[in-house]
């Protein structure tokens, strides 16, 4: 099998580089003779202050970084979910093509003779470009029963990234059960 496409979740910017980033720049304008006198202005603001209340000052702005880091970090979907919706995604919207079912296998890349595979593997053409892709349905069971190799089937793409594609999804299937 050659060829095939995997579709990977866009990855981030950790933020620790951004953390890291931010400090340098700090630094440097801190130490550049433009920044250098708004500073110096600084100085009679905190000059006879308590430098408890200036430390608790940064400690609560950091108690409050770190939390707001922790918030978004929680509600950053998980890998599952965004293949989900990228499943989701391309069932309502993507374009319909003709494709076959090359494949069935195991998450273990073994062949797979069981009514549901985990793994499927097809093939589809568009504009003289074949595409073989694998798609994980190992979440999907209730939807890929009745498969055959050789099989034609639909195929749902992103017109923009021909290469992201489905053939099952929760709301759709492009497996012709119950034809021959």
């Amino acid at each position: 099998m050659s060829n095939l496409k995997y579709i990977a979740a866009p990855r981030l910017v950790p933020p620790s580089l951004i953390a890291i980033a931010l400090a340098a720049a700090a630094c440097a304008m801190l130490v550049s003779p433009d920044v250098r006198p708004f500073v110096q202005h600084l100085a009679p603001f905190l000059h006879g202050r308590d430098p408890r209340i200036a430390g608790g000052v940064a400690g609560g702005i950091a108690v409050v970084g770190v939390a707001a880091w922790i918030i978004a970090r929680l509600r950053r979907p998980s890998a599952e979910e965004m293949e989900r919706r990228r499943r989701d995604q391309l069932a309502t919207t993507g374009r319909i093509t003709d494709g076959v079912l090359i494949d069935a296998r195991t998450l273990g890349g073994e062949e797979s003779t069981s009514p549901t595979p985990e793994v499927l593997f097809y093939s589809y053409r568009l504009a003289g470009v074949t595409y073989d892709c694998a798609q994980d349905v190992s979440t999907l069971p209730e939807r890929v029963l009745g498969w055959k190799l050789d099989q034609p089937l639909q195929v749902r793409y992103d017109p923009r990234n021909p290469g992201n594609s489905v053939v099952v999804a929760e709301s759709w299937s492009g497996l012709w059960q119950g034809h021959a």
